[in-house]
């Protein structure tokens, strides 16, 4: 029997490496569900509760493995329901292929049923290349291309494949004039730069005297090169958003995140410094930089479209973040701490003291960031974590103290709700012996994390550890656009669009077969960490937290206590408090914590 289109896709698909596909069925796309049932677990299909899921997922692999994710979706609505994941993979660079189904060739252009523009749909998305297929023979040569485009460029692509088409015999291109014939394989480049463009570098940087660095996703394989580069240079290193994991926190010369949930130290650093090394890193905001004349700047970026972009560099490297500082380190000369280095660790150490004395105070009827600190004491070791978006980002970025090992992942550019679960789900996948917890605020968990809940029902007995711990804060209330509300709108809380519905979590949890833990009180909160970190089986830590509690940046500016005094004059029905929890937490950033 003739292989079938959809049958050759499935094997293209194995013959690229693809383990695993994330997706949602639908009669779009039933030819290619074919080719996966009749591979017997050549590849293995999970099934979602949602097409957004599916591209989450695959972005989530993609970020953890460095493997280019896979989604599969039918045509028309199940198509566009990819597209937020799509775009969260997009934004942060992560390689993912998109297997889309399409209306038959022959009702194409009558209005059919389910019928949508897809090549228009995901021109933006999946802009580097986007196809549709004509004819089986056209199949084998836009698949590779889709896969090999992905790996190079680190984006979204696409294949929108008709429905009619998946269930022809397939066709390999013919030795003629018009016809393509590809293959399968994309080693990884060795990207260094120029020898004399190295030495430049290197040039500025023993010129300075206090050199700051500033690490991002594109730093993650060179852990070991930027710690050594870091004492080479007695600099500090600050860490953006998706770098959080390149180096442990416990190193008391990495001053931690930066921008609006970044930290004191990291702050302090970037204004007094006389020289800037970003490695990796996209880091969008150039207020928390240095001022533009301030430093001297050099930058190592695979990407050369990324270059002096958010701060006027004076070498550009284009290469590899690991190859490049290898190159480097042999031509920066060996510094004694002159008294930089040792300010940088006496402020990251006080800082420490600051965020662990912010956690205790006491609020109503938890601090959220009490349920952070004592979550870092009990992760374990290779523990993964996926983050959501909101507050639970500020306090994960600041709070939560990585060790050796552990990976973490988060939307940076795109900050969509939503990713915290499907992400945890897809680390399960890739890394089904080693610990998961998932950090969602009840916003995103009500937006589609529950649904999600009976994805882990279905698969999770297959994971050898069975930890897949999901952190719920429960407070009823979007709190980060209410903060965002108060501090950039000089607006109060509209309850309107900012409550929630309370919703039993825990309870929830316990109806699927996972352990349920609800706390709201912060003397139990070690003991529901340990609880959680030693089940048998998934868990929904419901932490019922305090709204008032603010995720205050590093630097205030005097437009945000404008804004925010404004939006307390006009009748905040949180007022009293906001005033109080502000209050405490910014005289904990003022006075002095270290007793040496």
């Amino acid at each position: 029997m003739a292989e079938l289109v959809g049958d050759f896709v499935v094997r293209r698909l194995a013959e690229w490496g693809v383990k695993r596909v994330y997706g949602y069925p639908g009669d779009g796309i039933n030819g290619v569900m074919g080719g996966l049932q009749r591979a017997n677990g050549a590849i293995d299909f999970v099934q979602v509760r949602h097409e957004e899921m599916a591209a989450f997922m695959a972005c989530a692999h993609a970020k953890y493995t460095g493997e280019v994710g896979v989604c599969l979706a039918t045509s028309g609505p199940g198509a566009i329901h990819l597209l937020n994941g799509l775009y969260d993979a997009k934004c942060d660079h992560q390689p993912v292929v998109a297997i889309v189904g399409q209306t038959a060739r022959t009702a194409m252009g009558g209005n059919f049923q389910q019928e949508v523009d897809l090549l228009s749909l995901f021109k933006d998305v999946a802009g580097e290349y986007v196809q549709q297929a004509a004819v089986p023979s056209q199949v084998r040569h836009l698949i590779d291309r889709a896969f090999r485009i992905a790996k190079d460029q680190r984006t979204v692509t696409c294949v929108i494949l008709p429905n009619d088409l998946q269930d022809l015999p397939m066709e390999q291109p013919k030795h003629a004039h018009g016809t393509l014939h590809t293959g399968v394989g994309h080693p990884v480049p060795h990207v260094v730069p120029r020898q004399e463009d190295l030495q430049r570098a290197a040039d500025v940087l023993n010129a300075g005297k206090k050199v700051a660095i500033l690490v991002g996703a594109g730093a993650l394989a060179a852990s070991k090169e930027v710690e050594a580069i870091a004492n080479r240079l007695q600099a500090g290193v600050a860490k953006a958003l998706l770098g959080k994991a390149v180096l442990p926190d416990d190193l008391p010369w990495v001053t931690g995140s930066i921008g609006l949930l970044g930290t004191k130290p990291s702050w302090d650093m970037m204004q007094q410094c006389d020289t800037l090394l970003m490695i990796g890193s996209r880091f969008p905001y150039a207020e928390f930089l240095p001022k533009e004349g301030q430093a001297r700047g050099v930058q190592i970026d695979l990407d050369g479209r990324m270059l002096s972009l958010r701060y006027p560099m004076e070498v550009n490297l284009v290469g590899d973040s690991a190859e490049t500082l290898q190159a480097l380190l042999p031509l920066l000369k060996a510094r004694h701490d002159d008294g930089w280095r040792e300010k940088i660790m006496f402020g990251v150490a006080e800082w420490w003291e600051t965020l662990e004395a912010r956690a205790m105070h006491e609020a109503e009827p938890m601090n959220p960031q009490r349920v952070f600190w004592e979550l870092s004491k009990q992760l374990p070791d290779h523990a993964i974590i996926a983050a959501d978006t909101g507050t639970v980002t500020n306090w994960f970025a600041r709070d939560v103290k990585l060790r050796r090992g552990m990976m973490a992942a988060a939307s940076g550019t795109l900050a969509t709700m939503g990713p915290g679960v499907p992400y945890a789900i897809a680390a399960k996948f890739a890394f089904p012996d080693r610990p998961v917890v998932a950090l969602v605020g009840d916003g995103a968990m009500q937006m589609n994390g529950l649904t999600e809940l009976l994805t882990v029902q279905k698969y999770w007995q297959e994971w050898r550890d069975p930890r897949l711990v999901i952190l719920v804060l429960n407070n009823r209330d979007l709190n980060m656009v209410t903060w965002e509300q108060r501090v950039m709108e000089g607006d109060p809380k509209f309850p309107a669009s900012q409550d929630l519905p309370d919703f039993p979590y825990a309870r929830f949890a316990e109806g699927l077969g996972f352990l349920g833990i609800r706390v709201d009180r912060p003397e139990d909160l070690a003991g529901a960490w340990a609880r959680a970190m030693a089940a048998d089986r998934p868990v929904v830590l419901e932490a019922v937290t305090d709204p008032d509690v603010p995720p205050l940046p590093p630097h205030i500016t005097l437009a945000q206590a404008k804004a925010y005094a404004s939006a307390v004059a006009k009748g905040d029905p949180n007022a009293l408090g906001i005033i109080r929890m502000s209050f405490l937490e910014m005289v904990e950033g003022l006075k002095p914590h270290r007793r040496d």
